[in-house]
């Protein structure tokens, strides 16, 4: 199925995927991303795409935030909706990105008081087992 041209500038479609295939990879680890493609199939191929060309090779790559930030308000959104398996893929994320372990602390502190407590300590719980994931995996960058 051809692809709908690229939403920003004079960028095709190929390079807005290209673009969101090298960030996803960058912030979620090529590990991650060979297992995602590997487990793609012709029911979720058109789904991986929308991902990798929109999320990733559209918003990822704006200059308005830097992926701090970016990491900070996709936890944030995460604990809001419950989608606690992609919280956990985005708080090992955020230490690639650079978030130190205190950071993600105040970011789910923060979200203590606007999403509610319970969220708040499912979060921290799912938080501490997968910075303790990421420093195994990767070391320690505090």
């Amino acid at each position: 199925m051809p692809r709908p041209e690229s939403t920003r500038g004079d960028r095709t479609a190929e390079q807005a995927h290209a673009d969101g295939m090298a960030v996803r990879r960058a912030v979620l680890s090529d590990a991650h991303v060979d297992a995602a493609e590997a487990r793609k199939s012709d029911f979720t191929s058109d789904f991986q795409d929308l991902i990798t060309r929109y999320a990733w090779g559209e918003i990822w790559t704006r200059p308005g935030l830097d992926r701090t930030m970016r990491s900070a308000i996709t936890m944030t959104a995460l604990i809001a909706n419950g989608h606690w398996d992609e919280f956990a893929m985005h708080v090992r994320a955020a230490r690639r990105n650079g978030l130190t372990v205190a950071e993600i602390q105040e970011v789910i502190l923060q979200s203590a008081i606007y999403l509610g407590v319970p969220s708040a300590n499912h979060a921290f719980a799912i938080a501490q087992e997968q910075i303790a994931r990421f420093e195994q995996e990767e070391g320690d960058r505090s």
